[in-house]
């Protein structure tokens, strides 16, 4: 019982210095005014209270020894309690604190929100049936007369250590909101797991011993070793010209409008921001970020970004910004995504490299509440504490970018989802590239946005091309939220009059308070050209073709247009083409040419992408840019991706993605070689037929579905030969053009426009309706008051990184391989270090293995759970037992699987075909 107690003690302490250095001064004045000026002691209390659970026979009967000292004090249990004995000490102490908190006093109402505190400390919240199950009957339960005195005088003493008089006194004032009481039971699960780490706490046999003192002293020991640290404290008023302070640069006028905007703001809430493509997005959403935060407390940020490739760049940007904000909080920001330790910036903040925290070695070298061993004890104080760089613990670091994915995580029906919360909550949220989430998405992004939005969690959108409607749903989320989870409709939500503009949302009453405002742009109008490759194809005998342009149709126009000069982006909508294309292009232009698509090994992949960055980013940053250079890639250059192409060749896409493209074009001002001194996109992918609808690339339809395609490409069919795009100003127009769901017949293929309409209408209900079940909360659920039964029907397993990412991306799941050599002296990694004939270097070469790491398409999950597997070596590390090999024979460039053949090669990347005879797929 000696141990117990003093568990409570090291966790209320542990709490304490949360209280003191982490959390936001948002949270700790929320947790001022529900318990009544007392919000130190209280959430010291709440912390500590979690394990009263474990004053119970079950929990004592599971240490032998332990449990003969027990019997010796007097407490017994009848000989069926077992260590077999089918308990749950979070439930035991749930059902224990109900019925004591009645029992002395507390209303049912703070009882009923605190009970799935204590329930949820390990990740999941039962409902509160479940709290008094068979799991927890009398005999395991301990409701003797002896064993409840027991129990409630560790309540009692605990109680009074924290500075109440007694437990009646600790009632809270007033209810937090149920988003809050998420966000608290994160912190609840962090103090925990800090409080349980034996590195630091061990068990005291002196009675005499247990004390909040020797607990304080602890908790002040671990805090010094794992290095832990908050993020700005409550920041002061932000300097008046805050762009030239943090970005040394003028505002422009659509930025100055958005300070403007936020520093009127009354409340944190919602702020949608629409502006084109290199407007200044970024900089201005870190400037409202800071100001929105000094005004309301927030300790951090969090920066969604639509994919891994955008996160670094922006990881860059960041940390130059932190740094400005406060000198030192640059080297606290976390990178957030699965590939960061090929990120040189990353990896040389951390010196050396270190644990990921929810992907490739979650538990290489530590347990679920201590930490691994990689770091260097030498190192010093620079760079995140390790402890934050756990498994499902990154987003609770100060300041975070990574994908996007990691918040709408925090929507999901899965174990721990609370410290995701707790993560989230206390910081400012910046989304970027929102229009890029598609329906499926979108159910877990208005999720997050509802949770975020009634925990009034400020929240920053960005985006070139939002289409109304999706505008509309994203405030109506959010809206919702505020509202303790009423259903909000908003029909009439002002639309912008101009382009830039921006959305607040402030919910302060019964209805939010939404106002739309418009700007101008810095850029004046310009006509951007828009060609056509290849409008008509015909075969021999004068039928039309099957396909679109013939790869020299591409060659033969990089050859007018940048014969000795000049950079060219070309984009293709599936890695396959992009590789094809790359080919055929190097046949001409020789080393001119790079490739850039996402089934590169992730070494490579990190470092072309950075090297694409360096050759054609802004003037004056990077390297010198090339007099020629031909960048082929996938989507991967479509958005966040700050290139500047003097040229760009696109493959259709739906009209908000195509616009994204077009906005690599002449980003930046600088010279121009004279035959690409008018902006121009080619569009390529698509054969127009005299009469009768357009074809399109398989790849193109089974990606974004032919219905938006079609629109698209009347829009593109109907500027070919003439001035083409005045832009930016016509981008909201062309959006909503593709996406209003209005005048169904305005194409010029009205039948074929309607059949593909309803095929996509039946689509996106269908996926809809698939993310439904993984969802945090149901609409019926929106107002509940607690927590009680959150976890109800959790989604079991979804914490392994691979299930957790299917879940919030509609699609076929996909599976990532180790790509290694093998001759008779056994392997190689990719990059050619020898393991051994059976792999057995693997663990000490880590770095050297998953540099080889790559995405298999998803046709080809099934074969590789099939038919790959790990080496013999491999089986006793924690990440390598789980890691499948594609082994290529050093006797042959390829091997067969899932009836394809694939091979890898340098250049470009894994390389899927089809057997001769057997039809192309995309």
């Amino acid at each position: 019982m000696n141990l117990l107690l003093s568990h409570l003690f090291d966790t209320a302490a542990v709490a304490e210095l949360l209280w003191d250095n982490f959390l936001s001064s948002s949270t700790k004045d929320r947790l001022d005014s529900v318990s009544g000026d007392r919000g130190r002691r209280f959430f010291a209390w709440i912390c500590g209270i979690h394990d009263c659970g474990k004053a119970t026979p079950a929990f004592q009967v599971l240490d032998a020894v332990e449990a003969r000292r027990v019997r010796a004090s007097g407490l017994s249990w009848p000989a069926s309690v077992t260590p077999k004995t089918r308990w749950r000490h979070d439930r035991a102490g749930a059902k224990l604190l109900i019925d004591h908190l009645g029992e002395v006093g507390w209303s049912e109402e703070a009882i009923d929100w605190i009970w799935p505190l204590v329930a949820g400390h390990h990740g999941l919240v039962p409902e509160r049936g479940a709290v008094a199950g068979s799991f927890v009957r009398a005999d395991g339960h301990g409701r003797g007369e002896a064993w409840k005195s027991v129990q409630c005088a560790v309540v009692a003493v605990f109680t009074r250590a924290q500075g109440f008089a007694e437990v009646v006194e600790v009632e809270p004032v007033v209810m937090l909101t149920r988003s809050e009481q998420l966000h608290l039971s994160g912190l609840v699960v962090m103090a925990d797991w800090i409080a349980s780490n034996e590195n630091y706490f061990t068990g005291i046999d002196d009675l005499n011993a247990v004390t909040m003192a020797s607990a304080r002293g602890r908790a002040a020991n671990a805090w010094r070793e794992l290095r832990m640290h908050g993020g700005w404290g409550r920041l002061s008023t932000p300097p008046e010209d805050i762009l030239m302070e943090r970005f040394g640069r003028r505002a422009r006028a659509f930025q100055r409008h958005a300070v403007e905007r936020v520093r009127a703001m009354s409340s944190p809430g919602l702020l949608v921001i629409e502006a084109p493509m290199g407007e200044g997005k970024t900089e201005v959403a870190l400037a409202t970020a800071e100001i929105i935060a000094a005004a309301f407390g927030a300790d951090g940020v969090f920066v969604g970004m639509p994919t891994q490739a955008t996160c670094d760049p922006m990881f860059t940007r960041v940390r130059e910004w932190v740094g400005k904000v406060g000198p030192g909080l640059e080297d606290r920001v976390v990178l957030l995504h699965g590939k960061r330790d090929f990120n040189t910036e990353w990896k040389r903040l951390l010196n050396p490299p270190q644990v990921d925290p929810d992907h490739w070695w979650d538990s290489v070298g530590e347990d679920m509440y201590g930490m691994s061993s990689h770091r260097d004890e030498t190192a010093g104080g620079s760079g995140p504490s390790e402890w934050l760089l756990g498994r499902l613990r990154g987003l609770l670091a100060p300041v975070v970018v990574g994908t996007i994915d990691q918040l709408l995580h925090a929507a999901t029906r899965t174990k721990h989802v609370m410290l995701r919360a707790a993560g989230l909550a206390g910081k400012v949220v910046i989304l970027d590239e929102v229009h890029a989430a598609d329906v499926y998405m979108s159910q877990f992004l208005h999720e997050a946005l509802r949770w975020l939005g009634q925990a009034r969690v400020p929240v920053i959108l960005l985006s070139a091309t939002l289409p109304a409607e999706q505008r509309r749903s994203l405030v109506e989320a959010y809206a919702t939220g505020g509202r303790n989870g009423v259903r909000t409709s908003l029909p009439d939500l002002p639309r912008p009059t101009g382009y830039p503009s921006i959305t607040t949302v402030c919910v302060e009453a019964d209805e939010p308070e939404v106002l739309v405002t418009s700007s101008e742009s810095w850029r004046a109008p310009e006509p951007v050209g828009v060609e056509l490759l290849s409008v008509t194809r015909k075969k021999p005998g004068g039928q039309e073709g099957e396909g679109p342009e013939d790869l020299a149709d591409l060659v033969a126009l990089l050859n007018r247009r940048l014969p000795v000069e000049g950079c060219a982006l070309i984009i293709r909508n599936d890695v396959r083409r992009a590789q094809d294309t790359y080919t055929a292009l190097c046949k001409e232009f020789g080393e001119d040419v790079r490739l850039l698509h996402a089934r590169l090994a992730v070494e490579p992949r990190a470092r072309r992408t950075q090297e694409c960055l360096d050759l054609l980013g802004e003037p004056g940053k990077g390297k010198p840019r090339p007099r020629r250079m031909i960048l082929v890639a996938t989507q991967l250059a479509e958005q966040s991706f700050d290139v500047d192409a003097d040229l760009v060749v696109s493959d259709l896409a739906p009209i908000d993605l195509l616009l994204q493209r077009v906005g690599r074009l002449h980003r930046h001002q600088r010279a121009r070689p004279t035959a690409l001194k008018r902006p121009t996109v080619v569009v390529t992918g698509v054969t127009f037929a005299a009469d009768g609808p357009p074809r399109f690339l398989a790849s193109s339809e089974h990606i974004y579905g032919r219905y938006r395609l079609l629109r698209t490409a009347d829009l593109v069919l109907g500027v070919t030969g003439t001035a083409g795009w005045t832009l930016p100003t016509v981008i909201p127009g062309l959006v909503e053009s593709v996406y209003s769901g209005h005048d169904e017949n305005r194409t010029r293929w009205p039948e074929d426009e309607q059949k593909s309409r309803a095929d996509w209408e039946q689509r996106e209900e269908a996926r809809k309706a698939n993310a439904r079940p993984f969802l945090l909360s149901a609409p019926d659920e929106w107002t509940a008051p607690t927590l009680a039964g959150l976890s109800y029907a959790h989604v079991a397993g979804a914490h392994e990184q691979t299930r957790l990412d299917a879940l919030v991306r509609d699609g076929e799941e996909s599976v990532e391989v180790v790509v290694l050599r093998r001759d008779e002296r056994g392997y190689r990694t990719y990059r050619n270090v020898r393991l051994g004939v059976h792999g057995e270097k693997g663990p000490e070469l880590l770095e050297d293995v998953v540099a080889g790491t790559v995405r298999l398409p998803a046709r080809l999950t099934q074969a590789a759970l099939r038919e790959l597997g790990t080496l013999p070596e491999w089986s006793r590390h924690p990440w390598l037992k789980h890691t499948r090999a594609l082994v290529i024979p050093d006797d042959t460039t390829s091997v067969e699987l899932g009836g394809s053949v694939v091979s890898y090669d340098d250049n470009l990347g894994l390389v899927v075909r089809q057997p001769i005879g057997v039809g192309r797929h995309r």
